[in-house]
C-alpha cells in the first residue's frame, strides 16, 4: 500500500471542499455576521491540504481498490470532523453534536441536533445547506471530476467505492468526464429548483439553502416547521416534484437531456414512481377519511410526505406520526424503498428490492421444476449470479446494520419505536423516524456516545455498507 497515494487524493479532494466552504462566511460577511473564526479554521484546513499536495505533487497517484477503500474512509472522517468545526465556534452543541450535525450534512441524512434552527447565523445555516449539497453527489466523485489528477483505473477505483448502485454505469468512456456531467446536471436542477422556489415566494436565502437540501435529498431546513413553516401548495409540490426527480437516476437526466425520449423507462425508475404513487395516493385515502379533511389537501401533504421519506430528504410539512397508525405503517414502508441507483437518495434502492423479488420468483420456478432453465433480466439484460449475490450481502449487511445500531439504542432505554425507526433513518440516511425522533422531534437528547454511535451508523450507510465493512476483513489486508 502506498500511503503517498492515499495523502495526495484525501488533499485533492480536502481542496476542492474547503473551496467550496469558503462560500459561507462570504454568506456571513453579507449579513453583517463575525466570520473571522470561521474563515480562519477554513482557511488553515484549506492551507493544510495545499501544502500536502504540494508536497507530493510529482506523486503520480494509481490507486489500487485497497487505497481506494481507504482513501474514501479516510476522506469521510476527516471532513465530519472539519465540518464540524463551524459547530464548535458559533453554538454550545459540544464536539459530539457537531460531529453529528456535520455527518448528517455530508451523508445528506438530514437528521439534526439543534432544536431552534431559526436562531443560527446565517453563515451556519448555509454551512449546514452545503455540506448536504456537497455530499449529494459524492465527494469522491466531485474529486475525480472537478481535479483530473488520477489514472483511469484509480478514478474507476474510486467511483466504485463512493457511488451507489448495483453495477457501475457511466456515460463518457472516461469516468472523470462522467463525474463532471453529473456535476453540470446537478448544478442545472439545483438553479431550476431555487428559481423556482423564488417565484413562489421564498426570498433568496431560503431559496437556496433549501434547493441545495432538496436536491441533495438532505431535508436540512432554515425553518423549525420545515417547508411547513411556509404554507405554500406551491412550494410543497415544487418541492415534491425536485425530490422525486433527484431520487432517479441522474444517468437517466444527462442521457433525457441528450435527446433520448427513452431515458426514464428503465425498470428502476418505474417501479420506484409506481410504488411511490400507489403510496401516496393509498396515504391520502386514509389521512382524508381518518382525518376528515379534503383529498386535495390529503394529497397534498400525503404526497409530500411519501416522497420526503421515500427519498430518504426529511422534509416535512405536518406531523405525519398523528395521522393513524395505518398512516405510520404506510409511511414506515416508504422508509424502506430508497431512491434509484446513481441518485443522491439514501437508502436500500428500489432496485434492489425488484431483483429480491425477482430472485424469489425465480427460486419458487425452479424448486416446482427443477429442470427448468431460465434467469432474471432487468430492462432485457440477464443479472448475473454475482450481482444476485452482491444484492443478497448488501441486504444482510444493511439489516445487520441496522439491528446493531437498534440494539443498541433499545439497551440504551429507548422505546422500540424509536429504536427501530431511528436505526431505519441513520442507516438509510432519511432524517426523522417516529417517536422521539418524529417529524416534530430531533436528535438533541441523545448524549454524546449516542451521537458518535449514530454518526458511524450515517456513514455506513452512506457508504452502502461494503465500503466500511470490508476494512475489518483480514482478506482485504492480506490480499490486496
Amino acid at each position: 500500500m502506498n500511503k503517498k497515494n492515499i495523502l495526495k487524493f484525501v488533499s485533492i479532494v480536502g481542496i476542492v471542499v474547503f473551496i467550496t466552504l469558503l462560500i459561507p462566511p462570504i454568506v456571513g460577511f453579507f449579513y453583517g455576521e463575525d466570520v473571522k473564526k470561521y474563515l480562519l479554521i477554513i482557511l488553515l484546513f484549506l492551507a493544510i491540504n495545499v501544502g500536502m499536495f504540494l508536497y507530493l505533487k510529482d506523486h503520480d497517484i494509481k490507486l489500487s481498490i485497497k487505497e481506494s477503500i481507504i482513501s474514501v474512509n479516510i476522506v469521510w472522517l476527516l471532513i465530519g470532523v472539519a465540518g464540524a468545526m463551524p459547530y464548535l465556534i458559533y453554538t454550545d452543541i459540544g464536539f459530539a453534536g457537531a460531529f453529528f450535525e456535520s455527518i448528517s450534512g455530508f451523508t445528506t441524512t438530514g437528521a439534526t441536533v439543534f432544536q431552534n434552527v431559526e436562531i443560527l447565523p446565517h453563515s451556519i445555516l448555509f454551512h449546514r445547506s452545503l455540506t448536504h449539497w456537497i455530499g449529494g453527489m459524492g465527494i469522491i466523485v466531485l474529486g475525480v471530476g472537478l481535479l483530473p489528477l488520477l489514472n483511469p483505473n484509480g478514478s474507476l477505483t474510486l467511483f466504485k467505492a463512493e457511488s451507489t448502485g448495483i453495477s457501475l454505469d457511466k456515460i463518457s468512456p472516461k469516468i472523470k468526464d462522467t463525474a463532471i456531467k453529473l456535476w453540470e446536471v446537478y448544478f442545472l436542477i439545483t438553479f431550476a429548483d431555487f428559481v423556482l422556489l423564488m417565484i413562489f415566494g421564498m426570498n433568496w436565502f431560503d431559496a437556496i439553502n433549501h434547493a441545495f437540501a432538496t436536491i441533495s435529498t438532505g431535508g436540512f431546513s432554515t425553518k423549525n416547521d420545515s417547508i411547513g413553516f411556509f404554507k405554500s401548495d406551491a412550494i410543497i409540490w415544487v418541492t415534491t416534484f425536485f425530490m422525486f426527480i433527484s431520487s432517479i437516476n441522474f444517468l437517466s437526466h444527462i442521457r433525457f437531456l441528450q435527446g433520448d425520449k427513452h431515458a426514464y423507462l428503465n425498470a428502476e425508475a418505474k417501479w420506484f414512481g409506481l410504488v411511490v404513487l400507489f403510496l401516496s395516493i393509498l396515504l391520502a385515502i386514509v389521512h382524508a377519511v381518518s382525518g376528515h379533511i379534503d383529498f386535495y389537501t390529503s394529497l397534498l401533504h400525503s404526497s409530500f410526505s411519501v416522497v420526503s421519506v421515500a427519498t430518504s430528504t426529511g422534509f416535512a410539512t405536518q406531523d405525519y406520526e398523528k395521522w393513524g397508525n395505518i398512516s405510520i405503517m404506510l409511511i414506515f414502508f416508504a422508509m424502506l424503498l430508497g431512491g434509484n441507483t446513481g441518485s443522491t437518495a439514501g437508502g436500500v434502492k428500489t432496485i434492489r428490492h425488484v431483483l429480491f423479488l425477482k430472485n424469489i420468483v425465480f427460486e419458487i420456478k425452479k424448486t416446482l421444476n427443477p429442470n427448468t432453465i431460465s434467469s432474471i433480466f432487468i430492462d432485457d439484460k440477464e443479472i448475473k449470479s454475482s450481482t444476485i449475490r452482491s444484492i443478497f450481502g448488501f441486504l444482510s449487511l444493511f439489516f445487520i446494520t441496522i439491528f446493531i445500531t437498534m440494539g443498541y439504542l433499545y439497551a440504551r432505554g429507548y422505546d422500540e419505536m424509536t429504536s427501530l425507526s431511528t436505526a431505519i433513518s441513520m442507516v438509510g440516511n432519511i432524517g426523522p423516524a417516529f417517536g422521539l425522533t418524529g417529524p416534530s422531534g430531533n436528535y438533541a437528547f441523545f448524549s454524546w456516545y449516542d451521537k458518535i454511535v449514530l454518526s458511524f451508523s450515517m456513514i455506513i450507510g452512506r457508504l452502502e455498507c461494503y465500503t466500511v465493512f470490508i476494512v475489518f476483513s483480514n482478506f482485504f489486508w492480506k490480499k490486496f
